[in-house]
């Protein structure tokens, strides 16, 4: 029987390994965590465009950090940035086609790593963990 742990600890090492494993994936398409998920943001949203106040607070990122994401996606060429035609303070970020692919080629080394970090739990134990998980990351 394991002897009882601190579950930070535990969270922090799942954390630590999931972190690395996508970081090696990620190296071959240039991309970090934070651009990824820039990415995946802008995916998600319609017309796959979002201000970049909307991406800073979505991120949870001081401005001047989601400025600095999206410079980075943009010389890239997996993101573009425009004014708003309405309101020219506002800037918008939008996907490009390669952006695009890129996120498509992301999201399925992602659904891998899961699977992976999923493997040894039963479909009703990977529901309870992710019930479970939920309920501590919004009991925070």
């Amino acid at each position: 029987m394991d002897t009882p742990r601190d579950c930070g600890l535990l969270i922090k090492q799942i954390h630590d390994e999931l972190r690395k494993n996508a970081n090696n994936a990620l190296r071959h398409q240039n991309l970090t965590i934070a651009q990824l998920d820039a990415l995946v943001e802008l995916d998600r949203a319609p017309d796959r465009q979002r201000s970049l106040k909307e991406l800073e607070q979505i991120l949870r990122v001081a401005q001047s950090t989601a400025a600095g994401i999206i410079a980075r996606l943009e010389q890239k060429g997996f993101a573009e940035g425009f004014g708003d035609a309405e309101d020219r303070r506002v800037k918008l970020v939008r996907l490009t086609p390669a952006g695009i692919e890129c996120v498509r080629t992301a999201l399925h080394f992602r659904a891998e790593a899961e699977e992976k970090l999923l493997s040894g739990l039963t479909e009703t134990e990977r529901t309870i963990f992710y019930t479970l998980l939920k309920k501590v990351r919004d009991s925070l």
